[in-house]
């Protein structure tokens, strides 16, 4: 049924897909009853494997990266970006195409050039080590919120410059409260009045880059970019770096040699101080990949039940609790950026606090 098949496929987390999924549920199950009267002497048929809805694999599909950007399908159509695909490998060197080439004129995978696309993976057919560095649908997500970053912030901060005694307007009135609380509410806090000056650049740019990335995940046919534990192991080794590099002697000492502790204690003490150095940076990147991923897959859990169980009443009751989880969403987008900026803060400012007498 060509209604069914779009409406599996589109993006679920909008509110407005999921009144149509709403109204869908009516339609599905009336023409359920009415194919069911109509055939009640035809043979019975078993419902095969490939036309069973499987809400793993929409789920998967939805949060994973992928070598085109998938926006919708109707019937037969499907509505897609292909991206350049960027492979090398030892025999054929370095090659440069279309996703598109992988997929014939019914949609279905192919391969091309000796290459094959399997599970959102290129691979040789010959076996061969492939290096990939395409422009998946992630790192496109990544070079918009980036070009969005600096076209926002580039005309903000010029707009400054040319008045700078002159009351904000526009996007300058939207976005000045949000960067004073980050330098009033996370920077002076947790770094100090002394060295957060030097900080604040950084801190912006990690706020307004996860925030940014949430929302634009959130939108249909967005891409997953937060919850790619790829991206936020990549932010969770900036902030190491940042954080050891500037570290003070007195931050190493409480390390290695904390003072005022036994010296037989400190066999047991340093060996978990200097765990602690690295288990930072790593609940960072667990705790906004896990909770970015862990949003998208109830909104997506909880729309394909009007599917697995068929049922017109269940829709009536998704939509409302679909909306409701849209709505915490947004907010989750912004205190997930929040949390993040601030452990980071934190983090910068226990390795660069002087020593107190």
């Amino acid at each position: 049924m060509p209604i069914k098949t779009f409406l599996k496929k589109m993006y679920f987390s909008n509110i407005i897909l999921g009144l149509l999924f709403s109204f869908s549920s009516f339609s599905l199950v009336a023409n359920d009853s009415a194919n069911a009267t109509e055939n009640a002497t035809a043979p019975v048929v078993t419902k095969t494997e490939s036309t069973k809805f499987d809400p793993g694999k929409l789920i998967l599909h939805h949060i994973a990266d992928e070598h085109e950007w998938h926006f919708f399908t109707v019937g037969h159509f499907h509505a897609t970006l292909p991206l350049p695909c960027i492979v090398y490998t030892a025999s054929a060197g370095l090659q440069v195409f279309s996703s598109s080439n992988f997929k014939n004129e019914h949609h279905e995978e192919i391969p091309y050039n000796g290459f094959v696309l399997e599970h959102g993976k290129i691979h040789a057919e010959n076996g061969e080590k492939v290096y990939d560095i395409s422009i998946t649908k992630n790192v496109a997500s990544l070079l918009i919120s980036a070009v969005l970053l600096l076209t926002i912030f580039i005309g903000i901060g010029k707009k400054y410059q040319e008045n700078p005694h002159r009351a904000p307007k526009g996007l300058q009135s939207m976005f000045e409260p949000i960067i004073i609380f980050v330098r009033d509410e996370i920077a002076k806090n947790n770094i100090g009045e002394k060295h957060y000056r030097r900080f604040m650049p950084y801190l912006l740019t990690i706020f307004f880059f996860i925030w940014f990335n949430n929302m634009l995940g959130l939108i249909p046919g967005g891409a997953n970019v937060t919850g790619n534990i790829a991206v936020t192991l990549v932010l969770a080794i900036i902030a190491f770096i940042v954080t050891n590099v500037n570290g003070r002697s007195t931050y190493w000492t409480h390390i290695f040699a904390m003072p005022g502790v036994p010296k037989w204690m400190l066999i047991i003490l340093t060996p978990v101080e200097i765990v602690g150095v690295f288990m930072k940076p790593f609940s960072l990147m667990v705790r906004l990949f896990a909770n970015i991923t862990a949003g998208h897959i109830i909104l997506l859990s909880l729309v394909s039940l009007i599917f697995i169980f068929e049922n017109a009443a269940l829709g009536l009751a998704v939509v409302p609790f679909s909306l409701f989880m849209n709505v915490i969403e947004l907010i989750v987008a912004f205190i997930q950026a929040f949390i993040f900026t601030m452990l980071v803060s934190n983090y910068i400012g226990s390795a660069v606090e002087e020593h107190h007498h």
